[in-house]
């Protein structure tokens, strides 16, 4: 049975992997769109899921956060089996998984210190938020965590002034601080110029420096090929292929994508 971060008994050291999925399918009607899906996620592992539009990616993460239930299939976290029919994305940050999504994460006409507690305000023994508080957190977050110190960020900035990779570095931030062991990025570079793109990777640097593991959706070859300890691709629902980046360049990795896709739609 499923249980929260409080109630586990495994600590610090005491697990192997954060999240392990075995055989897990998920079928929408006749569309198979896991199959058979093994992965684990080890403790500050940096692992990038690559593969086509219609691959599985999104679907595969949304299983292992609790957005979707699996519709046969395993999954445990720190080494324990959860049950796919109690498992959400409430049960998921209990456990310490957080996702980012690109642009979906903030509030832009918030202050950053408000988007820090969004549904998880600090309150004082009178029930009203603590303000003084929560700002004076939001500023260890942005100095410390995520490196803002002399960039012309306050608490106070609302999201609107900040650019996209700051943006990235905010959501990226509150997850750490909410002490996820698992920081699953969706596409954080999609749409970023090349020094924003920088920033974001700098970010996910500091995910593994700090003893997290990530999963790291990207299109982008060259980007996830840089930041990844390992990288995951799939095809139509299945894991095909796992390898090091320092055993498949980035051109080798875009010729062996192109064959899947040709292999795909060959008659």
């Amino acid at each position: 049975m499923e249980q929260t971060k409080g109630q586990n008994a495994v600590g610090p050291g005491n697990y192997r992997h954060i999240v392990r999925m075995e055989n897990v399918q998920k079928l929408f009607g006749a569309i198979h769109a896991l199959r058979d899906i093994t992965l684990s996620i080890g403790r500050n592992d940096i692992v990038g899921l690559i593969g086509d539009n219609g691959a599985g990616k999104s679907t595969l993460i949304k299983v292992m956060t609790g957005v979707l239930a699996p519709t046969s299939g395993r999954l445990f976290v720190r080494d324990r089996e959860v049950d796919p029919a109690d498992y959400s994305v409430r049960k998921a940050h209990d456990l310490s998984i957080e996702t980012v999504y690109q642009d979906r994460s903030l509030a832009d006409k918030q202050p950053l210190w408000r988007n820090f507690f969004v549904g998880r305000q600090i309150t004082n023994r009178f029930g009203f938020i603590d303000i003084k508080k929560e700002k004076a957190i939001a500023e260890e977050i942005l100095m410390k965590s995520i490196g803002f110190r002399g960039v012309g960020i306050s608490v106070d900035s609302t999201v609107a002034q900040l650019s996209g990779g700051e943006r990235q570095g905010i959501a990226i931030g509150r997850a750490m601080h909410y002490d996820a062991d698992l920081i699953v990025l969706d596409e954080p570079t999609a749409a970023l110029a090349v020094k924003e793109v920088r920033k974001v990777l700098d970010f996910v640097r500091k995910i593994k420096d700090s003893g997290r593991a990530c999963v790291y959706i990207e299109h982008n070859l060259a980007h996830v090929h840089e930041i990844a300890d390992r990288l995951v691709i799939l095809d139509r629902g299945r894991i095909v292929s796992e390898v090091r980046p320092q055993d498949m360049s980035v051109a080798a990795l875009t010729d062996y994508l192109i064959s899947l896709h040709h292999q795909a739609y060959s008659p």
